[in-house]
């Protein structure tokens, strides 16, 4: 039996994709190993999302090449479709395998015939059939529902190394929902590169929603969360709906990338912080306290000083329960990396630590909300904080919740009190009085 090492960088897309061809080698007779041991197949599915991204995905692969020299070394995934031409003459790898190839790979690493299997992926048109039965995680589960993005950000290549927006078909996301419930998954979450475009490559209306009324109805799945969302989608009617779906998430992530509209307008994101705002209170309207999180880039090209104070502004009116900070990379091919004016990185250096400085405590502002309240909480695994055993889990805005607890807690769902907060961040809770 060869022994298969596969290793995920990056979104919770690639790592979906990871436990697919995971489960692919497991059906072929293949035994899973850990990436720090020796194996005879390693795969790392790369990302290309930054510089550090590529950066990361080469130093993994020539790990690996380091572990074992007569391995077959296999570069999947997005790294691999943007640069396929140089991983062909990098003597560390033996195999590349594009983005929607990525369903064959036990066949083509048995196979070996040509080293390079990347296709044109812009004329890709159907989405690639992978599915999973279980995940590494024992209580939550990602279901990767469409891929592809149309957008075209000035700064973001992924359209070029994921195609165009391909969705899943409904009748299988709801046998794999159903097969993760009847697994004991409580929750999934779902995913892909542009959730929001879900259904839009066949015309359909309301696509995402529908889909989650369906979704709703599968028993055994108690929590649905969102991953990630573009905030045109927020319509009286989309958060109306959702609204009344008792197993949906109080837990939006809205791309943001900026508080300033001349900024936004630079990135080529359709939307303006007012459209953005609106979102943020139609949501408001509708659930009580919710998560609403976002990613924001510094220092993009041509980002004044003014423009920045007016993103940081921006963040302090909308009040995120999180927000993932970044430093604008520059990415050959797109427009942004040909743009004028690009800030120097010791200026993006200090609006990043700045941006990162203030969300922290917003986010500490949005935990501390919940003291004094009733919260519930899937509980996942034990954490030792301050020299006792909790048990852990998050509620259902994903906020990190820990109760003192003899028993086994393990994939329950319990109602109950936020009374403090931890040094680690945790709502220490309490079990409800009867």
């Amino acid at each position: 039996m060869k022994r298969v090492a596969l290793h995920s960088l990056g979104c919770k897309v690639n790592s979906y994709e990871t436990d697919a061809m995971t489960q692919l080698f497991v059906r072929s007779g293949y035994e899973i190993v850990p990436f720090t041991e020796q194996a005879d197949i390693y795969v790392i599915n790369t990302c290309t999302v930054t510089n550090i991204a590529d950066r990361k995905s080469r130093q993994m692969l020539h790990r690996a090449r380091k572990q074992n020299p007569k391995a077959v070394v296999v570069a999947a995934g997005c790294y691999a479709q943007a640069d396929h031409q140089r991983l062909l003459q990098d003597l560390t790898v033996d195999l590349v395998v594009g983005n929607d190839q990525k369903g064959k790979i036990v066949a083509l690493v048995e196979q070996l015939e040509e080293k390079s299997a990347v296709t044109d992926i812009s004329q890709a048109k159907e989405y690639e059939g992978l599915s999973i039965t279980s995940t590494a995680e024992h209580t939550r589960a990602y279901v990767k529902i469409q891929d592809g993005c149309n957008q075209f950000c000035s700064y973001c290549r992924i359209p070029y190394v994921r195609g165009r927006v391909r969705s899943r078909q409904n009748e299988d996301v709801l046998e794999e929902a159903a097969r993760l419930a009847a697994g004991g998954y409580q929750e999934i979450v779902l995913t892909g590169i542009h959730l929001s475009s879900y259904g839009t490559d066949r015309g359909e209306q309301d696509a995402l929603l529908r889909l989650m009324e369906e979704l709703h109805e599968i028993r055994g799945i108690e929590r649905i969360r969102l991953s990630s969302l573009e905030p045109r989608i927020i319509t009286e009617n989309f958060a109306g709906q959702l609204s009344r779906l008792p197993k949906v998430c109080p837990h939006f992530h809205l791309s943001l990338q900026s508080g300033c509209d001349g900024v936004l307008s630079r990135m080529n994101r359709h939307y303006t912080t007012e459209e953005y705002a609106k979102a943020c209170e139609l949501l408001r309207d509708y659930f009580d306290n919710p998560a609403i999180t976002a990613d924001v880039i510094a220092g993009f090209p041509g980002e004044t000083e003014e423009e920045f104070e007016t993103t940081v502004s921006f963040l302090k009116r909308i009040r995120f329960a999180e927000a993932h900070i970044f430093k604008y990379s520059r990415r050959e091919g797109t427009r942004a990396d040909v743009m004028p004016d690009q800030v120097p990185e010791p200026v993006k250096t200090a609006r990043s630590g700045r941006l990162l400085e203030l969300t922290e405590q917003l986010a500490k502002e949005y935990v501390r909300s919940w003291i004094g309240r009733e919260v519930s909480v899937l509980f996942e695994e034990q954490v030792m904080l301050g020299g006792k055993l909790y048990w852990t889990g998050h509620t259902r805005e994903y906020v990190k919740a820990a109760l003192l607890c003899e028993a086994c807690l393990e994939n329950q769902i319990r109602t109950v009190m936020a009374e403090e907060i931890s040094p680690e961040g945790f709502l220490i809770c309490i079990l409800k009085k009867q």
